[in-house]
């Protein structure tokens, strides 16, 4: 058997890939909300379609840095992108490596697959539901549970 095959560390290694994106994606969120990293760029203004996607960025970055509601985040997530991709990539262009949509689409497709497979094994779901199951659990030597 292949060290791959069946591995513990494919659930690690998303949540490796969860923090990594989840990072890069706040990132575009505080540039627009905060110039940081300094950007040349046009104010953004809170109450703008602007200021949503970069208040959607950098919160909903956060909880999928962290792991937390996931699965409804990554729902969110996804649908920015696709928001994003078809009102200003795709009007210039089919082709996502023409009209400068790919971020917008792998982001697209990445959130899509968090919202089947979820956060991975190193992520406060995976804690949460951890602890939910264990105090579920009555195999425990309490003869009242016996």
């Amino acid at each position: 058997m292949s060290i791959f095959e069946g591995s513990r560390w494919a659930g690690r290694m998303l949540s490796i890939y969860r923090i990594a994106a989840g990072l890069i994606f706040m990132s575009v969120g505080t540039t627009k909300l905060f110039n940081f990293p300094s950007a040349p760029s046009v104010p953004v203004h809170l109450v703008s379609q602007a200021g949503l996607a970069g208040i959607l960025e950098v919160f909903g970055g956060l909880a999928i840095v962290v792991g937390l509601a996931t699965r409804p985040v990554a729902f969110l997530l996804a649908g920015e992108m696709a928001v994003a991709y078809f009102q200003v990539h795709f009007p210039k262009s089919f082709f996502p490596t023409i009209n400068g949509g790919m971020p917008a689409v792998l982001y697209c497709f990445f959130y899509l697959y968090l919202m089947f497979a979820g956060a991975g094994d190193w992520s406060i779901d995976a804690l949460i539901s951890k602890n939910a199951t264990d105090s579920t659990d009555f195999t425990d030597e309490n003869p009242k549970n016996q």
